[in-house]
């Protein structure tokens, strides 16, 4: 299905300057001193920065302040702006939400158990890959089992979901409310798998649902075989659209302008990695987290 066509939008100064108190507001969690950085990063974004008005689930202020999440996990609120980012992509009470590869399941503690029976973790098939590929994905589904078994009164009601990345199905056609994916489209970039990675969110989407992407930001446009870890926003944009995704809104909330984005080991020089020399530490460590797009799409 073609996406459909966006209305041309005013000047990007002009609308970061329109909007810029309700940056700052939704912002709260971002240190006073870069506000007015944001802001400028705002200006200069693409798409044009526009801010959720939606108010956030009292039941996610509940789970962020859980206590059965990890106190290292809590001290990134301040980076990642789960409160803000979720209330942006407008996940609720009582929706079917898919978190695409998880990790070590810094979301997953905060969605499942706020979200209980529709929470769903999809994580790729360790039995999918080549043998000698396996170790990664079968250490990544064990340390998500590991998690949701250690507090099964918070993660009891998660369903875990296994996919083949080469022709990933995350559910039902029509089943999912949202579909989340944090940092993992440079992986499907460099893997030649973001393609179909796409077209499974957009059919395991009911119509008008939502697909809901943060990801390390490129300056621009970058190579396929790029190892840095950033992507150019305009080429996810390109991706959702091919699958027939419409871009809804674009929010700076994970912006970050300190982020030079030319570091020796690309996004992973930066915390929470931190693969850089031990007398770097304060340089990275000034800089933060990377500059993140967070972008809502729709399927039509």
């Amino acid at each position: 299905m073609a996406p459909a066509p966006r209305s041309r939008p005013m000047s990007r100064r002009l609308l970061a300057k329109a909007l810029l108190p309700l940056m700052l507001c939704a912002c709260a969690a971002t240190p006073a001193g870069e506000s007015a950085a944001n802001a400028d990063a705002a200006a200069q974004s693409t798409p044009p920065v526009a801010m959720s008005m939606r108010a956030p689930d009292p039941l996610l202020d509940q789970a962020l302040a859980g206590a059965w999440r990890s106190p290292e996990n809590v001290a990134r609120d301040v980076h990642r702006h789960p409160r803000e980012t979720l209330t942006f992509f407008g996940i609720e009470t009582g929706r079917t939400v898919v978190e695409i590869t998880p990790g070590g399941g810094w979301y997953a503690e905060i969605l499942a158990p706020w979200l209980r029976t529709g929470y769903v973790a999809a994580i790729p098939d360790p039995m999918a890959y080549p043998e000698d590929r396996r170790d990664y994905p079968a250490r990544a589904k064990a340390g998500l089992d590991t998690l949701f078994a250690s507090k099964p009164e918070q993660y009891g009601d998660a369903r875990v979901v296994a996919y083949d990345p080469a022709a990933p199905v995350f559910g039902p056609a029509g089943s999912a409310d949202a579909v989340l994916t944090f940092r993992n489209v440079h992986n499907w970039r460099s893997a030649g798998i973001a393609g179909a990675m796409f077209k499974g969110f957009f059919d395991v989407l009911k119509p008008g649902g939502v697909l809901g992407v943060v990801e390390h930001r490129a300056a621009g446009d970058v190579a396929d075989e790029d190892r840095s870890g950033y992507v150019g926003q305009d080429q996810v944009i390109a991706l959702a659209e091919a699958a027939g995704f419409r871009l809804d809104e674009a929010s700076e909330i994970n912006a970050n302008p300190r982020d030079t984005r030319d570091h020796p080991n690309g996004v992973w020089t930066l915390p929470p990695t931190n693969r850089h020399d031990a007398e770097d530490r304060q340089q990275y460590q000034a800089i933060g987290e990377s500059d993140r797009m967070t972008l809502r799409f729709i399927k039509p």
